[in-house]
């Protein structure tokens, strides 16, 4: 089983992740959590670029460096632990390539995204996605301590349109489980642990 967590910096991901790895650990069940980009060595080497405040990077060239990243973790990570019944708890996968690539960069139009996910993903789609919502000026408050990576120093629009990407792919995707992510820890761990499909 592939569940992936996605929504905006700040929203929890990390967090919650981690409540629901230690949850499903407790239920007996083989659990491996892996992050976008990242992963493997590979993977791990063209996140460095891609988050490097220092360079500049070409939307399409940004697209395809998240899309080969992605790629690499599937074909070396995802696949085997799949085909060993292991649950797999992503941090980010395709979705955030349409949001941010898509809607934020304005990349390729929305349906090109699309078919370079598909492809970067070897055909596989996450069984869940919980989407962590969460305001534009919630995000601004909760990193304002955190140093800003290339990606988080995109600016508001981008940001606004990020956040556009990710609500039209939870209206169309139902796969999508959208939870309000200024709730409390406790609440929103409740809210994933009620929407588990096992």
């Amino acid at each position: 089983m592939l569940i992936t967590f996605e929504g905006i910096d700040g929203s929890g991901k990390s967090t919650q992740i981690s409540l629901l790895k230690k949850y499903i650990t407790n239920s007996g069940k083989d659990v491996e959590v892996l992050r976008e980009p990242g992963g493997t060595d590979i993977s791990e080497l063209i996140r460095g670029m891609l988050l490097n405040p220092e360079i500049e990077i070409d939307p399409v060239t940004e697209l395809l460096l998240f899309s080969s990243a992605r790629s690499q973790l599937i074909a070396e990570k995802v696949k085997p632990l799949l085909a060993k019944d292991v649950v797999i708890i992503l941090d980010r996968f395709y979705d955030s390539t349409t949001a941010y690539q898509g809607y934020g960069r304005g990349s390729l139009p929305i349906d090109q995204v699309h078919q370079i996910n598909r492809v970067a993903s070897h055909g596989i789609a996450p069984d869940i996605t919980f989407y962590l919502r969460l305001s534009l000026e919630e995000s601004a408050n909760r990193t304002a301590h955190m140093e800003k990576d290339r990606m988080e120093q995109s600016g508001i629009e981008f940001y606004q349109n990020v956040i556009k990407g990710f609500d039209e792919l939870a209206e169309k995707e139902v796969r999508f489980v959208t939870i309000d992510a200024s709730k409390t820890v406790e609440e929103v761990h409740k809210l994933v642990l009620s929407n588990l499909p096992f």
